[in-house]
This record gives C-alpha cells, structure tokens and sequence, in this order.
C-alpha cells in the first residue's frame, strides 16, 4: 500500500476539487504541497499533487478523465 502521484496542478484549490470528487467516489486521495505556493507572486510555483493509494490508481485515472470529459461538454 503505498501512496502514487496522480496529477499535478499549479493550484491548491483545483488539486482540492479533484480530491473532493475522488473521495465522493469512494477513492480515499490526499493533496501534497498544497500550502506551498504562497510565493505565487514572485512567480515561484510548485506543483500541487493529488496522491493515491497504488491499488486505486486506474480508478481514480479514469473518474479523473471521466471529470475532465464532462468539463469539456
């Protein structure tokens, strides 16, 4: 049981939604260094990562897809 990055994203508040969404799907997701980017404006931005447990990974890709094919429509 180990824990693997998912996606990345240049914001803590969409590294949340994708959690939020993942959890409301039954698939436990932790954000790392979401609090990290609050030297924004001096251009310094470290990425946000949704991380899952390993066994959960192909699931938690597809409602990810699944979520971003409903954004686009």
């Amino acid at each position: 049981m180990a824990l693997v990055e998912l996606a990345k994203f240049s914001s803590g508040i969409e590294g949340e939604i994708v959690r939020t969404k993942l959890e409301s799907e039954g698939i436990g997701a932790v954000c790392f260094d979401s609090g990290m980017n609050i030297a924004e404006s001096v251009g310094i931005m470290i990425p946000v990562r949704v991380m899952v447990l390993d066994e959960d990974l192909e699931a938690a890709r597809t409602i990810l897809a699944a979520s971003e094919t409903d954004a686009e429509e």
